[in-house]
């Protein structure tokens, strides 16, 4: 039976370079970089070689970039640090956030969190479309209170590119900090923070082909944040805890692997996988539609309705015949509820119940995308004859 993998926007494989240069580190080459003895500086100058590389692949400059454990915990740092930040100084009367309905849960939760500690939370809504409304959010941001905007790049479920130039140029107007959420976006497009405007942006190393355990958070040069781990003075004080040497080292040479692949436009032959692999679905399968934008998304990233069916029934079917989907986010995917991404878009609970993501990565090829055409349609078909018992579990 043929493998496929194509849920790489749950986590990708490390790549070998990146696994080759983590090994030393799991060996002779261990240190502590907060040593002052040689183990240490060269402990020290491995942290720093990858700190350049994750800048280099954002265009930052090294001291900007913090490492964290994962990108959920740049995300927490970067809302409940940011906030922290502001109300210990001159801008203490700024306490709103302002984020998107279809952040990631690692940004909607911490949002709830800080709204339970007092902070005002707005959360605007997206269209149909999957994209946010420039204009609502311009509305939301008059007044001085807001502290705050987090949207991100590229959403992990439905694949949609969020205008983020023009949402921190609408941040920016309003006196408050942006951040960005790019866990998804790094890798598969150009990432610049500078033409981005972005105050904050979260990446992780698990989907750029480097380990799970080791991610980063982008701060712009005089943008404060108090610490969620107290401690050592590591990453500027504003993480504290002895790094890992060889995640970071992956992560590095993982990021620095991702902006050669970006800047000679790799991406570009996964995406045109994708858009044979929508196209062929869509003509297969009656009754079946693509969530979200079709032309303002990663083309690596397809979320199908296929209504009639239940979205986990048919992820077990594929699963059987070798073939790795997801139904939605994997940080969400214990929720017994319909995809809050989904809702947001005005889904149904049935049609979100019946939807099934496709996620690709630079390890599909032609083949892949073939035994996939050939299992997914007849599976549909099948659990459709059969009247789908999950369809009604869903309705």
């Amino acid at each position: 039976m043929r493998e496929v993998y194509a849920d790489h926007a749950a986590t990708a494989p490390v790549v070998p370079e990146a696994l080759a240069a983590m090994t030393p580190f799991l060996g002779e080459a261990f240190g502590n970089a907060s040593s002052v003895h040689r183990r240490g500086e060269a402990a020290r100058e491995a942290v720093e070689q990858a700190r350049a590389r994750v800048a280099a692949l954002i265009g930052a400059l090294p001291e900007e970039i913090v490492f964290t454990a994962s990108g959920s915990e740049a995300n927490n740092l970067a809302l409940k640090g940011a906030l922290a930040a502001l109300e210990l100084g001159a801008q203490r009367g700024r306490r709103r956030l302002v984020v998107s309905a279809i952040e990631h849960p690692s940004v909607l939760e911490t949002a709830r969190h800080l709204e339970s500690r007092g902070c005002p939370l707005t959360v605007v809504p997206v269209g149909g479309d999957g994209i946010v409304d420039l204009d609502r959010l311009a509305r939301e941001l008059a007044g001085d209170d807001v502290a705050l905007v987090a949207v991100m790049w590229v959403n992990n479920e439905i694949g949609t590119i969020q205008p983020v130039a023009a949402i921190a140029a609408l941040a920016r107007a309003a006196g408050a900090l942006f951040h960005c959420d790019a866990v998804q976006a790094a890798g598969r497009l150009p990432v610049a923070v500078g033409e981005a405007g972005v105050d904050l942006m979260s990446l992780a190393g698990h989907k750029l082909g480097g380990p799970a355990g080791a991610a980063a958070l982008y701060v712009r040069r005089r943008v404060r944040l108090v610490p969620l781990v107290h401690g050592g003075h590591q990453e500027r004080s504003r993480r504290a805890g002895t790094e890992d040497l060889a995640a970071l080292a992956g992560l590095g040479v993982a990021a620095e692997r991702a902006r050669r692949r970006v800047a000679a436009g790799a991406p570009a032959r996964v995406g045109a996988l994708g858009e044979r692999l929508l196209a062929g679905l869509l003509s297969a399968c009656p009754e079946t539609r693509l969530n979200g934008d079709r032309a303002r998304r990663v083309p690596a990233i397809l979320n199908l309705c296929f209504r009639g069916v239940d979205g986990e029934t048919l992820l077990h079917e594929l699963d059987r015949q070798g073939i790795a989907v997801s139904t939605g986010s994997a940080c969400s995917a214990a929720s017994p509820g319909p995809s809050h991404v989904l809702s947001a878009l005005g889904l149904t609970a049935a049609d979100a119940h019946a939807s099934v993501r496709f996620s690709l990565g630079e390890g599909n090829d032609e083949a892949d995308i073939d035994w996939i055409l050939e299992a997914a349609p007849a599976a549909v078909a099948r659990l459709r004859a059969m009247g789908d018992p999950g369809v009604r579990r869903s309705a």
